[in-house]
């Protein structure tokens, strides 16, 4: 089993597949990630051998991936949210920030929200 940027990639995927388990590659920097190894994208991840492995790794060390980027995406929305800007309002709120129609849909960012019945009006 490959454990690469601390995660257990999963054997039987093909490696350009099984590199994307990483938070912070892509198949487009998986496929580059193999192709400056010289390393076949079509190979299993349980097919690669130590030295393959180890080039692998040495290529993700490079490249800011898992908790590093976890915490600086997280770092760069509190600074929108801290000076106030128009989407640090929106990531404040919980609502889409790229202006996407809010009336109909968003229901990923809004959440399911529950309907309140109007209260008659008490009658003199």
């Amino acid at each position: 089993m490959a454990r690469i940027a601390g995660i257990d990639l999963p054997k039987n995927k093909r490696g350009v597949i099984g590199l994307t388990y990483i938070y912070g590659i892509g198949r487009s920097r998986a496929q580059h990630i193999l192709d400056s190894n010289e390393i076949d994208v079509n190979v299993k991840v349980q097919d690669w051998d130590d030295d393959q492995i180890s080039k692998i790794r040495n290529s993700v060390n490079e490249i800011k991936v898992e908790g590093a980027l976890r915490s600086e995406t997280q770092l760069n929305i509190k600074r929108l949210m801290d000076i106030g800007c128009y989407r640090g309002v929106r990531h404040r709120a919980g609502l889409p920030l790229r202006g996407q129609r809010t009336k109909n849909n968003s229901r990923t960012r809004k959440g399911k929200r529950k309907t309140v019945a109007n209260k008659k009006k008490a009658t003199k």
